[in-house]
């Protein structure tokens, strides 16, 4: 265990004499937090909604069936009162909730108005702002067809509630984002390229001729990456709480162990890259194209999975960063707990042991 710590302290103070290195890696996810605009908005379509219909009239019957009919949306399940609202967002499938009130019908025709409640999932603001508008716009539509040269004509009011981000601020999507790039940058990135220079350098062979372990070597070069994914994780926590007014509505200590298992998770894929490769060209080039490809674009952090087509679908299902993604976004803004992710934790556990298994096997080859 001595000679195993030993070795970690001396790739922390490789680590810390590297000081353009230092700077990048612990200044980049501020740069990030500040300078990150705004995730991209495109169009939604077939987006899972439920519907609580109090009154269960024709009119409202009319209604639920056009929405249900159009591209946009996708009726999942009917809900009986209110507190189940909550209960499906929290689920994680059901986007938007819309309400109708007792008596819609008897309204339209008495009273010539009637209310209807659209209660979104703001925890991705640019979502749910899109499916409150097309809700919104299926609803004027039915109004003005139902309409028609009455002298009183028909007025449905909608009331829209924004649920976790009322404000409706971008910063709520882009930092669980963020969190991810960084942290697959730090651990998969730079873990595959210090191996891969050793290797090229030829000191390799001089370190894995001293009497500790090849294996244990290995994870002490991946130590220090860890330590410095846990400062990244501070400042960016730190400056989403104080700069940017992202709340951590969930257990502090369970969004900090959800991120050190998905630094892990990386860092276990960093070493797989760095078994399997002699350049660190290549280690670079596999890196990208393995992980920060994947986080941007198959992670639902810039673009909705759900409007992708269903090949790109299954295969988000093999990236990371997608598990880390949700995770981080339900407890961070949600508030959830351990018992509304379990699955998503389940699936980063194993991605992590696996990976490890392989690229401990495959580097024991390598020394064969």
């Amino acid at each position: 265990m001595k000679q195993f710590i030993a070795f970690v302290k001396k790739e922390v103070h490789h680590i810390w004499r590297d000081k353009r290195t230092m700077f990048i890696l612990l200044g980049m996810p501020i740069v990030q937090i500040i300078i990150f605009g705004f995730a991209l908005t495109n169009e939604v379509k077939n987006s899972k909604i439920a519907v609580l219909d109090y009154s269960r009239d024709d009119a409202s019957t009319s209604l639920i069936r056009e929405i249900g009919a159009s591209r946009y949306f996708e009726i999942d399940r009917v809900l009986y009162n209110n507190n189940d609202i909550e209960k499906t967002f929290r689920g994680g499938e059901i986007r938007l909730v819309i309400v109708f009130p007792p008596h819609f019908n008897e309204s339209l025709k008495h009273y010539n108005k009637a209310q209807v409640q659209l209660v979104a999932d703001a925890s991705d603001p640019n979502l749910a702002n899109t499916l409150t508008y097309y809700a919104g716009a299926i609803i004027m539509d039915y109004q003005k067809r139902i309409t028609q040269d009455r002298k009183l004509p028909y007025t449905i009011h909608t009331e829209m509630r924004m649920l976790y981000n009322p404000e409706l601020k971008g910063a709520y999507s882009f930092v669980p984002g963020v969190m991810a790039m960084v942290l697959m940058l730090v651990c998969t990135m730079m873990t595959a390229i210090t191996i891969v220079r050793e290797k090229e350098m030829g000191t390799m062979e001089i370190l894995l001729a001293s009497p500790i372990q090849p294996v244990k070597i290995i994870l002490a070069k991946a130590v220090p990456y860890l330590l410095l994914s846990m400062v990244n994780i501070a400042s960016i926590l730190l400056l989403s709480v104080f700069v940017l007014d992202v709340p951590i509505n969930g257990s502090l200590f369970l969004l900090i162990g959800e991120s050190i298992l998905f630094t892990l998770t990386c860092l276990a894929f960093g070493l797989l890259i760095s078994s399997s490769t002699d350049s660190q060209q290549t280690a670079i080039f596999i890196s990208l194209v393995g992980m920060f490809l994947p986080t941007i674009m198959l992670s639902g952090f810039m673009f909705p999975i759900e409007n992708m087509p269903l090949p790109l679908q299954i295969i988000s299902n093999v990236v990371p960063a997608k598990w880390f993604y949700m995770i981080v976004k339900d407890v961070m803004i949600k508030g959830v707990g351990i018992g509304a992710v379990w699955k998503e934790t389940l699936i980063l556990a194993g991605m992590m042991l696996f990976l490890l298994v392989i690229s401990i096997k495959k580097f024991k080859i390598r020394l064969a």
